[in-house]
This record gives structure tokens, C-alpha cells and sequence, in this order.
């Protein structure tokens, strides 16, 4: 892999963590049940995507079943981060389920590390632990461990686990296939797992009007396709690790965009978390090359 393009990976994978820091502000806005909102997020993307697929030039080698069989287990892992992560928010703090969820940077570090021999320079220890500290910093004000939310905790935590595994085979599967090709068929899988899953919660499902209608096409495009897919480009330039830990950057857009569009407080404690998180970043950015 060559600098310019791991270079350039970084840029990529910032802006896709700034994207979906909407994420959370959309499904709050909108009216459909959580895990709903998860399937349409990926159905809207869906024929976009394979519309953008069959497009890109024709390739000597497509996808084998294995590969797309990769990309398929990704999409279900997804769909499970998506569906967790939306019902935690109802069930423990919102500070909570951001910190839980945001835990999938040492699920996939300690991954690399003890299964694959992935081993890890002391420095990039460091700046993950940094990073962490400044995501505990951005929710300190209304953190809490009690029996009510543990169930809601243990969900956030799930969450971690099913975005680390969904991560470490989309980082597998770029090596060899295109973004589209990966979100593709990660999308049509994780679509194909909620709907059922929705209508099993007794969600509704149907949006209601057509600003209801524009956020769920703007949680499509914008979130999924923009943020997902920048990160899934990403992903074939920087080493999953670090990428895990970049990833922390959406925590603080998420925060600032609250504080911008929804009036919530943003003070100098979530600052300063934020200011943890990018330094965390280099850290790790410097402990070596992210190709």
C-alpha cells in the first residue's frame, strides 16, 4: 500500500465519522420504531448503491460466493450493531450506550493482536487509551452504572462487538473488492435481517409524512452511503486498527451537532474529551505508518 493513498485514507475515514455523528440526531427526529430506523437506512441505500455497482467498470475477477459470503456475514454483523445500538439508547443513558458502544476500537485491536499476530507497537496502546479517556470525558456529565440500565449497558457493549466484527471483515474483504461491492452486499444483508427483526419488536415501520420521508432518505444517503461508505473506502488504506480508533471521532461530531441543531450542552469537559480523542488519534497515527 503506498503512503499518498494511506495519506489519503485518513481524510477519508474523519470525514465518514463526521457523517454518521448524524446518525443519532435523525433517528431521534424521526417517528418509526429503532430498529426500523436501521432498516431503512440500509434499504434506501441499497438500490443506490447497486445502481453506483453495476456502473464501475467490469472486472476480470467478481466477487466468488466466499467473498460475497464475507460481505454478507458483515451485513448481518451490522444489522445487530445497528439494531443494539438503537434499542440501548432507550433503555440506559444516552451517555452510556455513546461510551459502550464506542468500546469496538480494543475488541478489534486485542482481535489482531492475540488471534492474527497483529502485533502492536506500545505507542499505539497509548494513544487508544487516550482516545478512550477523551470519549469518557465527552459523556462524564451524565454517566451512570446502576442495575436499571444494565441491561441497556450490556446492550451498547454488544454493539462494540458486532461493529468490531463487521470492521475487521470489511477491512478483510477491501483488500481485494471495491467499497461498492462491499456495501452493496453488507447493505442488502443487514436490510434483509432488520426488516424482520422490526416487525418482530412490533415497530412501526411505515414513515408518516414527508419530513419523516427526507430524514430517513438523508439516514440513507448521507449516513450510510456518505459516512459508511467513506469509512468502508477507507478501509483499504489504513489498517483496521486504526481505523477502529479514527472512528472515535464520531462521538464529538455527534456532540457538536447536538449542541448545534439541538440546543444540548457542549462545554469545556466534552471539549476537552474532544481535543483526548484527536490526540489519542495521532498518537496512534504516529506509532506507524497506517498502511
Amino acid at each position: 500500500m503506498s503512503a499518498g493513498r494511506a495519506r489519503l485514507g485518513v481524510p477519508g475515514l474523519v470525514l465518514g465519522a463526521v457523517l454518521i455523528g448524524f446518525a443519532a440526531i435523525i433517528v431521534r427526529l424521526v417517528e418509526v420504531g429503532p430498529t426500523a430506523a436501521a432498516f431503512w437506512r440500509l434499504a434506501v441505500a441499497v438500490p443506490v448503491l447497486g445502481l453506483a455497482r453495476a456502473a464501475q467498470p467490469k472486472r476480470d475477477a467478481p466477487p466468488d460466493r466466499m467473498a460475497i459470503g464475507l460481505m454478507l456475514i458483515a451485513g448481518v454483523a451490522f444489522a445487530f450493531d445497528l439494531a443494539l445500538w438503537h434499542r440501548s439508547i432507550h433503555l440506559t443513558s444516552v451517555a452510556n450506550a455513546t461510551l459502550m458502544s464506542n468500546l469496538s476500537p480494543v475488541f478489534i485491536a486485542l482481535t489482531l493482536h492475540f488471534g492474527f499476530g497483529d502485533r502492536h507497537p506500545p505507542r499505539f496502546w497509548i494513544g487508544l487509551v487516550v482516545a478512550l479517556a477523551g470519549a469518557a470525558a465527552l459523556v462524564a456529565d451524565s454517566f451512570t452504572i446502576s442495575r436499571e440500565t444494565a441491561v441497556g449497558d450490556l446492550m451498547a457493549i454488544g454493539t462494540a462487538v458486532f461493529y468490531a466484527v463487521y470492521q475487521l471483515l470489511v477491512s478483510r474483504s477491501r483488500r481485494r473488492y471495491t467499497a461498492l461491492d462491499v456495501m452493496f452486499w453488507a447493505s442488502l444483508a443487514g436490510a434483509l435481517t432488520l426488516l424482520p427483526m422490526s416487525l418482530a419488536f412490533g415497530e412501526r415501520i411505515a414513515p408518516t409524512g414527508l419530513r419523516e420521508v427526507l430524514l430517513l432518505v438523508a439516514l440513507g444517503l448521507v449516513v450510510h452511503i456518505g459516512g459508511q461508505g467513506l469509512i468502508a473506502w477507507a478501509q483499504a488504506h489504513v489498517t483496521a486498527s486504526f481505523a477502529s480508533v479514527t472512528l472515535l471521532v464520531q462521538p464529538v461530531a455527534a456532540a457538536l451537532f447536538a449542541w448545534l441543531l439541538l440546543g444540548e450542552g457542549f462545554g469545556a469537559l466534552q471539549a476537552g474529551g474532544g481535543l483526548l480523542i484527536l490526540s489519542g488519534i495521532l498518537i496512534c497515527r504516529l506509532a506507524r505508518p497506517p498502511g
